[in-house]
This record gives structure tokens, sequence and C-alpha cells, in this order.
């Protein structure tokens, strides 16, 4: 089948390499173009862009999409059958939802209709949900409202982090549009009761200790690896890689014993892997040898 890959981030990567291990033919991989990252803000390609040059795939980076006649009437040009779309990160207009002849199939990691949006993946977890999983639908206009041809759930385990389900969440991606495109089964309206999960920031990840334990718990687990969770530590910024809720009591914030047990809204959160900024990540026991927090000690 001649297709056309849409999608940007690590996510989207196994789906790439499924469909060009099968023999589909990829006319064109379209990718958000390069962007600065780190320090020195030396532009680095997309995930998928980097599998697709690694592939010797054609790569396209556009801008943008909508109102970009010049690359609308390019992707019609490409005669394809199928577009397959994985958190590509650009709206895509009429035109180009139409131009292939089977339409354009979308990877989207949650069962919808919940969790539509940008961050169905850790929204999952924040929400405390007990199941996740893969729809591959339609696209239409709207956002994420197209109809669904297949889905797989998998449950999230009670320590479950962002990453684990992204990985185990892209993995069934990839083989769901296999069968999608061998099978072409029929699409089902989603039905009512659409749940949203919007852009992260960095400013999700600030803890706010006058919440309960386990709500922290489950922020530290959704937003790892991106953006991470926080906290203020004698001036600087303390970043909480992984926790346990444990039982503790007192004033939100404080520093309850030698192991940085501290207190919450409601029972208490044990770091065990943190990073001061600037320096290595370690385990919390490392960490305190070198920077000892007696009890009373603030966060936030």
């Amino acid at each position: 089948m001649r297709l056309a890959f849409m999608g940007s981030p690590a996510f989207a990567v196994p789906a790439l390499r499924a469909l060009h291990a099968a023999g589909h033919e990829i006319a064109a991989v379209y990718t958000q173009p390069p962007r600065p990252a780190d320090r020195g803000q030396a532009e680095r390609p997309a995930p998928v862009q980097s599998e697709a040059m690694r592939l010797g795939l054609p790569v396209r980076t556009p801008v943008r999409m909508r109102q970009n006649e010049r690359e609308q009437a390019e992707f019609a040009a490409l005669d394809l059958d199928a577009a397959v779309v994985a958190a590509y990160g650009l709206i895509l207009p009429p035109a180009v939802l139409r131009a292939p002849r089977r339409g354009a199939l979308n990877i989207h990691a949650s069962l919808l209709p919940r969790w539509r949006g940008a961050a169905p993946i850790q929204a999952a977890i924040l929400a405390g949900d007990r199941e996740s999983g893969v729809s591959i639908m339609r696209l239409d206009e709207g956002l994420d409202t197209g109809p669904v041809v297949l889905r797989e759930a998998t449950p999230i385990g009670p320590r479950a982090t962002g990453a684990e389900l992204h990985d185990r969440l892209a993995e069934i991606g990839a083989r769901l549009i296999l069968r999608a495109l061998a099978e072409d089964p029929p699409a089902v309206a989603q039905p009512a009761g659409a749940t949203y999960a919007p852009k992260l920031t960095r400013e999700d990840g600030r803890i706010d200790w006058q919440r309960d334990a386990a709500a922290i718990d489950r922020q530290v687990r959704a937003l790892n690896p991106w953006p991470g969770t926080y906290t203020a530590l004698r001036g600087q910024t303390l970043k909480v890689l992984a926790a346990i809720p444990v039982a503790g009591a007192g004033a939100p914030g404080t520093v309850l014993d030698d192991a940085l047990t501290v207190a919450c809204g409601a029972g208490a959160l044990r770091p065990t892997r943190v990073q001061l900024a600037g320096r290595p990540a370690m385990d919390t026991n490392a960490f305190l040898r070198g920077h000892p927090l007696p009890p009373g000690t603030r966060l936030g």
C-alpha cells in the first residue's frame, strides 16, 4: 500500500518501523522541523526524522500544513492509498484529509473518547485510571473526534510510569495500524462522554505538598520523564524522579525523618531518586550523604 507517514516524537517510531518492515511503500515521511535542543541550542531532528533517514525514506518538514496550498498540492500529488498519523503535531486541513483514497488513520494513545488531546498517557496515570490503550481512528476536522476502527486496552499497573506506559502503547499502536490497513474494519462513531488531556508545561511538574500523597505519587510517575516533577529546596530546584507513598503526618512540605519522608496534605511521600539542579541524578540515600536534610526542613 502506498502511504504517507506523519509523526514526530518517539511514540511514532515503532509504527514507522513496522510499516516499513511490512513492505508498505512509504512515499514520504512528514515530521516536525528540527528544533534547538540542549544547552548549546543546536538543532536536533525529531525522532521520526532520524528513523526515516536511517531507513532511507524521503522526509518533509513543513512548518505548517494549513494555509499552505503548495504543500497541500504536493501532498495530493503523492497519489496515496492512505496516510498514517501518529503524534504529528500539526493540524491537517480538509484537503490533506481527503487526498488519500482511504483517508487518514490516526494512532491515538487512549481509549477514545477518554483523553482526547495532547497528553493522554500522562492524563490516564494522573487520573488514577486502571487501564489505557490505543485507538486507531479516521481523522476528521475535530480534535480526536473521528470514528474508531480498532482499539486495544492494556492495564495500568499501580507503579506504572509515563515512560513505561508510553513504550507499551507505542508498540500496541504499531501492531494495530498494520491490522487496520490489512483488514479495513468498519469505523464506529465515538460515544458521548469525552475527556480532554491538554498539552503539558513545565509548571505541571511543580509539586504542591498540600495535595494528598497518592495524588503526588501519580504526578511523579505520570510526568516521568517529561516534564518531570520538582520542588524548591533552600532556593534551588530539586527534581523528584521517583517516590513512594508512605504513612506519616505533619505540616505539608516538611521533612519528617532522616530518609527524606515529606508530609503531604494527607499521608507522606518518600522520594527514592532525586536530582539537584545542575547535578547528576542519584538515589536518595546517596544524595542525603552529601546534602543532609534534618527533620523539620521545609520543601516547596
